[in-house]
């Protein structure tokens, strides 16, 4: 960020997830980021000292040492992520109190909870009515501020993105490990890919994909799951009692991979599908990261991005999440698509288009305009 903007600003963690090697209880496996992620600007790790830390509960995050932290860095903004944990909240309390205007940055939707009950609106317009900007980073998130009175003049783009540098389809590197590992699973090059990466949890429906993939017309097709989670068990099972045991055949099973590993993943697929259902994917930054590497995708209607990454027959395909067979349909008009070369060469260049605007320096642009107009 630091190459993109003058400002002088400091990064307060108030946990070492991904920064030291921990347990994640959904991918149910111990990692740390193989990325630099402290590097070219100033932070600091407030001791957590919560019993049980993580943003799964209100005291997941116990920070006491917080508040002095900032007394003695005196910032003159405070850009605030997230509302619902105890450090935050008295975080808002002491910049309210010293008058330091805050900048609220989340990516919350409404898509598939219906209208707010009224408590909660009350609750949400005093909090928001407290904050000075609003960073949203799609249609759907900016919908939400507004469900709960924030006025136009507060709210300023800045899209979630993902680092170009590392998920860069032109890499030579990244062609030669996804070819490397295409030979490893068995896939001649002719075969088409498609691809689910990340936790195998029922929010996210990779049975369901799979189910779908299995029912659909797949010749010379491959479904490849990266990860890992407590679904891989039943997927495993289901692939075997379909005559691919232990992800052989058709559906092929990768482990958990870091994110320096993540864009030769990407770069197999020829489709990339994220069926989350529910609240659960408030935005799904895997789609970034697919389309990045020039991957189109086959989202939900309750994929936070999906209105503004993935457009029906543009970027990719979408399919209603309230539809029990919408998922196995769009899977199929996505594979006949992909089936003619000058359809598939279209759609990457709109994906290519598209993701263009989501950037780093598209982020600071609106975190820029954010500050400029709290100090006018």
């Amino acid at each position: 960020m630091r190459s993109h903007t003058a400002l002088q600003f400091k990064v307060f963690y108030l946990w070492d997830f991904g920064v030291s090697k921990r347990r994640d209880p959904q991918f149910g496996t111990s990692f740390e980021w193989d990325v630099d992620l402290l590097s070219g600007y100033e932070s600091e790790m407030v001791p957590n000292l919560a019993k049980r830390p993580g943003a799964e509960h209100f005291f997941g995050f116990k920070n006491p040492g917080l508040i002095g932290r900032l007394d003695e860095w005196r910032p003159d903004a405070l850009l605030l992520f997230g509302y619902k944990w105890a450090s935050h909240l008295r975080v808002v309390r002491w910049a309210r109190a010293r008058g330091v205007p805050i900048l609220f940055r989340g990516d919350s939707h409404l898509l598939g909870r219906g209208r707010p009950r009224a408590h909660v609106r009350f609750a949400l317009r005093l909090l928001f009515s407290r904050f000075a900007s609003f960073l949203y980073t799609g249609a759907a998130n900016r919908e939400y501020f507004e469900t709960f009175g924030v006025p136009e003049k507060k709210l300023f783009f800045a899209p979630h993105s993902v680092n170009a540098e590392l998920f860069n389809d032109k890499d030579p590197r990244h062609r030669a490990a996804s070819e490397k590992l295409r030979a490893q699973l068995e896939i001649a090059p002719a075969a088409r890919i498609v691809l689910f990466a990340g936790k195998f949890l029922t929010a996210k429906q990779p049975v369901e994909l799979l189910e779908a993939f299995l029912s659909a017309d797949t010749e010379n097709t491959f479904l490849v799951f990266v990860g890992d989670g407590p679904e891989k068990g039943r997927l495993q099972a289901i692939a075997g009692d379909r005559g691919f045991p232990r992800g052989t055949g058709r559906v092929r099973f990768l482990p958990f991979a870091n994110q320096s590993e993540m864009p030769s993943r990407y770069m197999l697929a020829d489709l990339f599908v994220l069926p989350s259902r529910g609240v659960y994917e408030t935005w799904g930054l895997a789609v970034n990261e697919a389309m990045q590497m020039g991957v189109p995708c086959l989202v939900s209607d309750r994929v936070g991005c999906q209105r503004d990454l993935v457009t029906p027959g543009e970027t990719g395909w979408v399919f209603a999440s309230g539809d029990a067979g919408a998922l196995g349909r769009s899977l199929s008009q996505a594979l006949t698509d992909l089936r003619s070369p000058a359809r598939r060469d279209e759609i990457r260049r709109s994906v290519e288009h598209r993701i263009a605007g989501y950037s780093y320096p598209r982020t600071t642009e609106g975190l820029l305009a954010a500050l400029a107009a709290i100090q006018t």
